[in-house]
């Protein structure tokens, strides 16, 4: 099952069986709004604060998708979460709502794919029957937490992100039919020595690009194996860095379509979101929502996500220390090898 060094071949190829996305009013006025399932009026979603609101959308994508799954919160054995505020706080409490036993983890902007990758592996390996994946994030929650509060109204420069709003979750078992999770790939903590918060697709992009070489060492695959390759929220600095260091390492990445989730999100240039969507809901929904909708009309047959995570914190920050990144990918399939 151990595939190479860092990647997991899942015999069973554990099923997607359902999927929940729930995002904000600027997520619902992007050009992906058709593929989500819930779009809330305003980003405080009835709350008194931002991360009530985070928690709150993704307790509503958690019950979404085991509704869709058609179970029971009691026949979820796990859910496997995290997101970007201190101790995982927004999923540390909706998992407390939910009722479900609860493994969290940090993987930043990389949490949607760590989380499925470990959901894959206990359903694969018989741990679990059935295990709810997610991760959420909200753009004024980690605006303050990580660089200024959205009230200050400091200007960003060209090469920041914009943090989704949003959630987005995903139910994994054994069932016959929906796309297949065959393999996933660990990334390794990647410091290029980038230490400016308004900077994180070109301090991501070397995380990207180290874990996508391995997935194809580790299982002997070249680019064209996928239909398509899509990257977190790497964004338009971050894409275009990646773009340059595969070519450097002499990866034909241009033989598949090769994308990425947070320059997919919104219309960037019309929204004004300089580079492009970030956060830990970046890939989550467009994955869960979009991408899947497009395997499920047949568009794509095979793709991997990568999603990508910078490991900073406003401690680290402060103390002047570079940023560590991380990326997981993970392979999801349908025709022949479902």
């Amino acid at each position: 099952m151990l595939k190479g060094h860092q990647s997991w071949l899942f015999n069973q190829k554990p099923t997607i069986h359902a999927t929940a996305t729930v995002v904000g009013p600027f997520e619902g006025r992007g050009p992906l709004a058709n593929d989500f399932d819930r779009i809330h009026d305003h980003s405080m979603v009835d709350k008194d604060s931002w991360e009530k609101a985070e928690r709150k959308m993704l307790e509503e994508a958690g019950d979404l998708a085991i509704q869709k799954a058609g179970y029971s919160k009691d026949q979820i054995h796990f859910f496997i979460g995290g997101d970007l505020m201190n101790q995982i706080t927004s999923t540390s409490f909706a998992a407390r709502t939910l009722g479900i036993p609860f493994l969290g983890i940090f993987g930043a902007c990389s949490s949607s794919m760590e989380s499925l990758a470990i959901a894959s592996l206990l359903v694969d390996t018989g741990a679990a029957d059935q295990v709810l994946a997610g991760t959420c994030s909200h753009n004024s929650s980690a605006e303050k937490q990580f660089r200024y509060p959205t009230e200050y109204g400091s200007q960003k420069p060209p090469t920041a992100q914009y943090t989704v709003t949003g959630a987005g979750t995903v139910v994994v078992d054994r069932a016959k039919d929906g796309p297949r999770i065959t393999s996933a790939t660990i990334g390794r903590v990647i410091d290029m020595g980038i230490s400016d918060p308004f900077n994180m697709g070109a301090a991501m992009a070397p995380a990207a690009v180290d874990t996508i070489q391995a997935h194809f060492r580790d299982l002997q695959r070249a680019p064209d194996y996928y239909d398509l390759i899509v990257t977190g929220d790497l964004a338009k600095v971050g894409f275009e860095i990646a773009n340059e260091l595969l070519q450097k390492h002499n990866v034909p990445i241009d033989r598949t379509q090769f994308k990425d989730c947070g320059m997919m999100i919104y219309n960037y240039e019309e929204q004004m979101v300089q580079s492009g969507g970030s956060g830990c809901a970046c890939s989550a929904v467009v994955t869960y929502g979009h991408l899947l909708n497009q395997m499920r009309e047949g568009k794509w047959k095979r793709m991997l996500v990568v999603a990508t995570g910078a490991l900073l914190s406003p401690l680290s920050y402060q103390q002047g220390e570079t940023i560590p990144c991380i990326a997981h990918a993970v392979s999801i399939e349908m025709g022949e090898s479902s």
